[in-house]
């Protein structure tokens, strides 16, 4: 698996490796991460087989997955959420005069799909952990989703947001043909893009290096990953499962997730997108309407705001990575959204004599919404000891959250209109709010470190055995937070 040119590095690394090899040396006298590979619970031939493979090499491999994995998953989120992004846009194409919808009846039918997606994102997670093909269970996820036509009418990404408003004032073109009107065949074409793709994601969705091995993978780069995996799960000296090995659900980690204290300070930095995200993306394009404008040009004048939202999602995940540091970035998300709400909030009730004024507003909300749930997943990931906790933890901030959309499903009434105090000073609250429990994360994370920094890690082991170290996991003295 080498290439074709290894660095010094590489070459010197290897020298060691052979040298302790010939004079069979114990694995405590070997190198570096040979060390740890062994001390992981790999067998000797495996952690050499690690070892030996060069940084480059490595980058190669995981830059293959990449390009193979992220694509679909790109296209399977932006479905799900252009799917969800379309209420808003239907709204204003006559929805609710069609269906004899009045006072809170949109906000409820908003409400209504919040329910089941706080309910079932844990048990999701636990169950797709059980699965040896992740596809079988997202394929089947998918292709229901896009069957059921209610599901269809909630909220949202910014790539997504970009294309509903777009592909929402071509469709609505539609109006008449075969006597139903614009709105309803927004969610019959793009529903049928869903379950086409639902289909396709049994056969295009990549499993596992197991299964990708002597298909698009070579026998030696699927053994690295697998290998790697281990390495990277956060567990110590515990036998590696056979790969499709069905696991009980660990009702002990469970509860350790449900008792974690920093679980709910993300799920309120979560919250702090959810509430204006979910809130703005189902009344954007009326707002833009109360501006003076009529239903097509609000479609299309809802592409901007989303689209220079997706840049500022990415440029934030883009420079958190180079300084792997989240906190700054997400807390700047919300002093923008604080900022954003603060004009709607004052100028929104003489809407058309403001109208630059607040449709800048909205492409700074946007820009501050987007970073914010990147970042925070992130976040929380990188500070969750093991797979499996990372999957309850991850599956349980999410799903706290995302109670953040029933909220923003009825901040904004039409009674209130053009101002919307409540939705925009809600907004505002939750922004703030969020910025108040990221510092507070910030600073116990640096002060857990700095406790555990007090002793070496020597030390630390006189106090705690190795076991007692690993099943403490992130609450070990040894675990660092990532700031």
């Amino acid at each position: 698996m080498a290439p074709d040119k290894e660095s010094s590095l590489d070459v010197e690394r290897k020298s060691v490796l052979d040298e302790c090899v010939v004079h069979k040396a114990p694995w405590t006298a070997f190198p570096g991460h040979l060390h740890e590979y062994m001390r992981s619970g790999l067998s000797e031939e495996d952690a050499q087989f690690l070892y030996r493979i060069p940084k480059k090499e490595q980058d190669r491999i995981f830059h293959k997955v990449d390009w193979r994995l992220c694509p679909m998953l790109a296209i399977l989120y932006l479905i799900s959420h252009l799917d969800r992004a379309n209420i808003g846009n239907a709204k204003i194409e006559g929805l609710e005069d069609t269906l004899g919808m009045s006072g809170t009846d949109y906000n409820v039918t908003l409400m209504v799909f919040f329910v089941p997606y706080v309910l079932c994102e844990v048990p999701s997670n636990m169950i797709l952990a059980k699965f040896q093909r992740p596809s079988y269970y997202m394929g089947a996820l998918i292709l229901c989703w896009g069957t059921f036509r209610m599901a269809l009418f909630y909220c949202a990404s910014a790539a997504s947001g970009a294309f509903s408003g777009l592909l929402a004032a071509a469709i609505a073109k539609m109006n008449g043909v075969g006597n139903y009107e614009g709105w309803r065949w927004i969610f019959i074409l793009e529903g049928l893009a869903t379950v086409i793709m639902g289909v396709a994601v049994f056969w295009l969705l990549p499993d596992s290096p197991g299964h990708a091995a002597g298909r698009w993978l070579t026998e030696d780069e699927s053994h690295f990953l697998r290998l790697n995996h281990i390495m990277t799960r956060g567990v110590l000296k515990k036998p590696v499962e056979e790969e499709g090995k069905r696991k009980r659900v660990d009702w002990k980690l469970f509860w350790t997730v449900v008792k974690d204290w920093q679980i709910y300070l993300q799920a309120m930095i979560f919250a702090s997108n959810a509430v204006p995200n979910y809130g703005l993306k189902f009344t954007m394009p009326q707002i833009l309407r109360n501006m003076g404008y009529t239903s097509t040009s609000a479609q299309l004048l809802t592409a901007p705001p989303y689209a220079c939202g997706a840049i500022s999602a990415l440029l934030s995940s883009l420079l958190a990575d180079r300084f792997t540091w989240r906190m700054p970035f997400i807390v700047s998300a919300q002093a923008l959204l604080v900022v954003a709400y603060a004009i709607l909030f004052a100028k929104a009730e003489d809407i058309r004599n403001n109208v630059a004024l607040c449709y800048f507003a909205v492409h700074v909300a946007c820009v501050g919404i987007y970073p914010i749930l990147p970042g925070c997943n992130a976040w929380t990931i990188n500070n969750l000891a093991g797979p499996a906790k990372r999957a309850i933890g991850i599956a349980m901030m999410i799903c706290i959250g995302n109670l953040g959309g029933i909220v923003g499903s009825f901040i904004y009434q039409e009674r209130e209109a053009p101002k919307y105090p409540t939705g925009f000073g809600s907004s505002l609250s939750f922004a703030a709010a969020g910025m108040v429990c990221a510092l507070t994360l910030e600073f116990l994370y640096w002060r857990l470190n700095k406790k555990g920094e007090e002793k070496t890690e020597d030390e630390w082991k006189e106090v705690y055995s190795e076991e007692e170290l690993d099943r403490l996991g992130d609450r070990s003295p040894l675990f660092r937070y990532q700031l």
